[in-house]
């Protein structure tokens, strides 16, 4: 017979997507237990009674819920001499019993990766596609159940995430529209769901790494956030108040044709000077490609020939990230975040242009004082699309942990 205070097994769980606009109630004691538990580390709940304002009853209850559920553990007591009143028993996230697949959507291959509760990329796999939208998803469709299976063992998996570019409506889980993969009105969450029957949650990837940013890197702890993506497309996320903001059908943080590039660059929009054509790794590498600098259009080999030393490359890349920069000045003068999130494959690959990017953020805005520190690049380095696509199912827990759903029922 198993002994009285033995417990019982977590349920395995699913997160339903998140509702636009939380509610506010009993929830909520949760939601800042969980969030006070991830940023703080291991905390007694004394201490976590103080943090949230929440009574020393109520954080004794939603504990009792949320160990119940396999999200949060008790540690052992540290070592030291005993003292006065119960023991301060320490607890933490419990990254054991649940975890969270992603899927990130790029423009020539899609990211599946396993996360853990405590946004840790525990397994990937990179798949080449060819692009075109049912292709795409058949392929996540098929490659998933083995994936699942190597990297889950056995875990409770949540959702899935899927996060890519262009313009994603998140309430419908649609992509509306990919230009760069030709995509327009794809019904993501519905194809990859039905396939699954597992929750799937959709965003854009800038909304996708913002949340990340709040929950574990460098918007952690923070309610204002601004980040800035530049890949092969380019958008960038709002965060204020901890939320990050979607818009009229998801279609906030479109910074794509900002007039801020050269004005004789042509955008595939039609208009000329677009930020996307300045800076959008296919649309750099091709002029480095047609100037001769590289012998093939690949934007990793332009970065790599840098990485050598090689002076015009160098020059083409410093001058994009200037031109990175001029967008995030004017973001930083707009939003007057507490932090600007910069996720570019040259910042993290070539730190010595950095001082490129900070001055000429600096001499663009109005409001910022000291560049390096409200300017950073992305917390997640060579993870970050994983990290981003699993996000969004990251939020939903976080956000509304009493909401899970038993596999079962759901």
């Amino acid at each position: 017979m198993s002994p009285a205070f033995e417990l019982a097994a977590p349920p395995a769980l699913v997160a339903l997507p998140a509702a636009p606009h939380p509610r506010h109630g009993a929830r909520d004691g949760a939601s800042a237990l969980m969030r006070a538990v991830l940023h703080s580390g291991p905390t007694a709940r004394t201490a976590l009674s103080r943090t949230t304002g929440l009574s020393p009853a109520a954080v004794s209850r939603h504990i009792a819920e949320l160990i119940g559920l396999g999200l949060l553990r008790e540690l052992p007591t540290p070592p030291g001499p005993p003292r006065a009143g119960r023991p301060q028993i320490p607890v933490a996230v419990d990254p054991g019993h649940h975890l969270v697949c992603g899927a990130h959507i790029a423009l020539r291959h899609t990211t599946l990766a396993m996360v853990d509760l405590r946004g840790r990329v525990i397994g990937q796999q990179r798949l080449p596609h060819s692009g075109d939208a049912p292709g795409v998803l058949g392929q996540i469709l098929r490659r998933l159940p083995g994936f699942l299976a190597r990297t889950a063992r056995g875990r409770s998996v949540l959702g899935i995430g899927v996060a890519t570019g262009g313009w994603v409506d998140s309430d419908q889980g649609v992509v509306v529209e990919h230009a760069a993969l030709g995509w327009r009105d794809v019904a993501v969450r519905d194809t990859l769901a039905a396939g699954t029957r597992l929750p799937v949650h959709v965003d854009g990837h800038a909304r996708a790494l913002a949340r990340a940013e709040l929950l574990f890197g460098a918007g952690a702890g923070r309610s204002e956030l601004v980040q800035l993506f530049a890949g092969n497309v380019v958008d960038a996320a709002i965060a204020t108040g901890g939320t990050v903001l979607r818009g009229r059908r998801s279609g906030a943080g479109d910074v794509a044709h900002l007039p801020l590039g050269d004005p004789g660059l042509l955008c595939g929009c039609g208009r000329r000077g677009c930020l996307q054509a300045a800076v959008s790794e296919l649309a750099v590498a091709g002029r480095a490609f047609a100037s001769g600098t590289i012998p093939e259009p690949r934007f990793s080999m332009l970065v790599e020939l840098a990485g050598e030393g090689h002076r015009e490359a160098l020059r083409i890349l410093r001058e994009r990230l200037r031109t990175v920069g001029r967008a995030a000045a004017l973001l930083l003068d707009v939003i007057n975040p507490e932090v600007l999130v910069v996720a570019d494959g040259t910042a993290a690959r070539l730190p010595q242009l950095l001082p490129d990017l900070y001055e000429e953020t600096a001499s663009h805005s109005h409001h910022l004082a000291d560049p390096e520190r409200t300017v950073v690049t992305s917390s997640f380095g060579n993870q970050v699309l994983g990290v981003a696509a699993g996000a969004s199912v990251l939020d939903a827990v976080y956000r509304r942990p009493m909401d899970l759903r038993t596999a079962r029922s759901a």
